[in-house]
């Protein structure tokens, strides 16, 4: 299957713009190279949904975009125009295990609040949490701790940790996968909700083709050993999208079915390469 390319000349500003990235580490046996050679471009205020095959690079990419590991030096990355040197402002990181990114002795109040607390006091603490546990329905839940909730209601949470900050992008790897199908739709749709009330970019890695589509406004397909792109295409689907009748659109279906091939030729040409 040939790249779609939507990466042409844009006059809108960019999130993120890569070009030639790629990343390696030290072994034993040498150097090993995770990504190689990556080009793209994230437009500010998109869903950009990450898919691809173990082993391609998916959270390596993610890394460096949050500024957490370095590219190899001839690479050019860019976030909101400025070379990545350490976590660029207002990036922040959303983790599938939320368990472990609570702390189950604060309340779901003071989780939220624990990035503000050595900048805002008082009332003003108070606003930016109640905010943002209003973005994701949590208000009403503020006093309890996070061992009192659904896992669902803990990832909420720890959306809203992150929105409580007012960042510009969020990361988000896998947020979703360790939740039941019923809870996770219901996340899906709230992400969208707070995704058009922010104008926040998101970069959303996940296993799930259908969640990749339903949530993105383009999908970025990797593969390979190093990963490389397999292909990137547009999402040209109405907003706002709805479980049902989104996904029985033939449009949603045709890039369904385009998103999984994607997939399915990435290990294909990993298997051949072996």
């Amino acid at each position: 299957m040939p790249m779609q390319s939507t990466e042409a000349a844009t006059k809108e500003p960019l999130a993120y713009s890569a070009k030639s990235l790629s990343v390696e580490v030290s072994t034993k046996s040498g150097p090993k190279r995770l990504i190689d050679r990556l080009d793209f471009t994230i437009r500010k205020g998109e869903i950009l949904s990450i898919i691809g095959t173990s082993g391609a690079g998916k959270t390596t990419l993610l890394r460096v975009l949050g500024g957490l590991i370095p590219a190899t030096k001839d690479s050019e990355v860019l976030a909101a125009g400025k070379e990545i040197q350490g976590p660029p402002e207002r990036v922040l990181m959303v983790f599938q295990d939320y368990s472990s990114s609570l702390l189950p002795w604060r309340t779901v109040r003071r989780n939220v609040a624990l990035g503000l607390e050595t900048t805002y006091k008082g009332k003003e603490l108070e606003g930016k949490v109640n905010t943002a546990l209003d973005l994701v329905g949590l208000r009403k839940r503020a006093d309890e701790y996070p061992w009192q909730l659904s896992g669902g209601m803990q990832q909420r949470v720890q959306i809203a940790r992150a929105l409580a900050m007012e960042p510009s992008v969020l990361l988000m790897d896998e947020p979703f996968g360790a939740l039941d199908a019923i809870t996770k739709t219901s996340l899906q749709d709230e992400l969208l909700q707070v995704q058009e009330k922010t104008g926040a970019t998101i970069i959303f890695i996940t296993h799930d083709v259908e969640e990749a589509v339903y949530l993105g406004d383009r999908v970025l397909a990797l593969g390979g050993v190093p990963g490389r792109i397999v292909e990137i295409f547009d999402v040209n689907l109405p907003r706002p999208r709805h479980q049902i009748q989104t996904k029985e659109m033939p449009e949603f279906l045709h890039l369904r079915h385009q998103a999984y091939e994607s997939v399915v030729e990435a290990e294909l040409r990993l298997r051949s390469e072996q």
